[in-house]
């Protein structure tokens, strides 16, 4: 009750030093303060799947087959895009013929080489049938062997030699088309997209007839059962999470408050903008992917203070909430901002896009935007 108290002291205080009538001379405009910090936060994320992949195309061609459209459901397994491989499957038949060659010439040069072994063409004396070949077989080879003009045993090795190396010829052509085989095997997989998981089709990128080139994306698929909310929380907030906490969510959409679990923290906070990423667990059903949905963090940092403002000088462009803040030269600008805790009596805390002294429109007591009403007074 008492800290309850000192907030509303707090933020009376807050109202009689910057309300738009004493705070500045010009109407609808309010100049930020500084105040302490809620002890929650609210930080802004998106509704993400737990599980997501986009196909991209691993071959040029044609899109042959798509299995359906957005929000279709399919088991793991199902073919989602199909790519045109007739050429593909030309070129396999192509490689299998000159398989089968490779492995008919390794036979040949097997048969060769055995015959090779048991009947050498070293001993067979060169010339034709009859009294030729008798006469080589008698004084022309025997001749050459005492002259000293041929060798026996050398023919004999080169020979072998010869043998040998036509059946290791084969054997190379044979590797040669099997890999061959073992490329386009793997394109004609590359052709064909299958779900890695029960999911549904969340964007389609090509059409059927399509022509792609490698790396252009083709559909976006994810698993939809389970959702998570990915958020960037502030780096001072990193030591309120740990894996496995529970705390609340308020979803976009009416601002209905589930429970969430902490799913991941990332380990390395980004360097620009300070802020740790951290997903979290949402209940089934509650929320679609794409949705904005707003995490109650825990505050434990002491002494740290925080800009606040009017709840309506805060617009919200779809669920991305923005703040026009006036510049140097008096003209408005939009920033995005990150949306904090709610302290009551209308004003609420800002955890980044805006700084103290800041000069930022709100909404005038008739309803209409302060940013078209000073725009018009202007």
């Amino acid at each position: 009750m008492i800290i309850k108290a000192m907030r509303t002291i707090l933020v009376a205080s807050l109202v009689v030093l910057s309300s738009p009538t004493v705070g500045s001379a010009e109407p609808n405009v309010y100049v930020v303060e500084q105040a302490k910090s809620a002890q929650t936060i609210r930080v802004g994320g998106t509704v993400i799947p737990y599980k997501e992949v986009t196909f991209s195309a691993q071959i040029p061609g044609r899109v042959k087959e798509i299995a359906g459209i957005e929000g279709d459901r399919f088991p793991k397994g199902t073919l989602l895009v199909a790519m045109d491989d007739s050429q593909l499957v030309a070129k396999r038949n192509a490689a299998i013929a000159q398989l089968r060659s490779a492995e008919a010439q390794l036979r040949n040069a097997s048969v060769q080489y055995t015959r090779e072994i048991y009947a050498p063409r070293s001993k067979k004396a060169p010339g034709g049938m009859g009294m030729p070949n008798l006469f080589d077989q008698m004084f022309s080879k025997p001749m050459g062997d005492f002259m000293g003009e041929t060798d026996p045993q050398a023919e004999r090795s080169a020979d072998l030699y010869s043998s040998r190396i036509a059946i290791d010829t084969a054997r190379n052509s044979i590797l040669q088309a099997q890999a061959q085989i073992q490329a386009i095997d793997a394109k004609l997989r590359d052709a064909k997209s299958i779900a890695p998981f029960d999911g549904i089709i969340l964007k389609k990128f090509v059409e059927v007839g399509d022509t792609v080139q490698p790396g252009q994306p083709l559909i976006t698929f994810a698993d939809v059962e389970y959702l998570q909310v990915e958020v960037d929380v502030p780096a001072r907030l990193r030591t309120a999470l740990r894996d496995g906490q529970m705390l609340k969510a308020e979803l976009g959409a009416g601002g209905k408050i589930v429970p969430v679990r902490v799913a991941q923290v990332f380990p390395m906070a980004d360097a620009k903008r300070h802020t740790v990423k951290v997903k979290f667990d949402l209940p089934q059903g509650v929320s679609s992917p794409g949705e904005y949905v707003r995490v109650l963090i825990p505050d434990t940092t002491s002494g740290s203070s925080v800009p606040v403002v009017p709840e309506t000088a805060v617009h919200y462009n779809g669920s991305l909430p923005g703040i026009y803040v006036l510049g140097p030269d008096g003209k408005p600008s939009l920033r995005m901002v990150r949306v904090g805790q709610d302290l009551g009596n209308g004003f609420i805390s800002i955890l980044s896009g805006i700084k103290p002294g800041d000069r930022v429109l709100v909404e005038n007591t008739r309803g209409r935007s302060a940013s078209r009403n000073w725009s018009e007074e202007r």
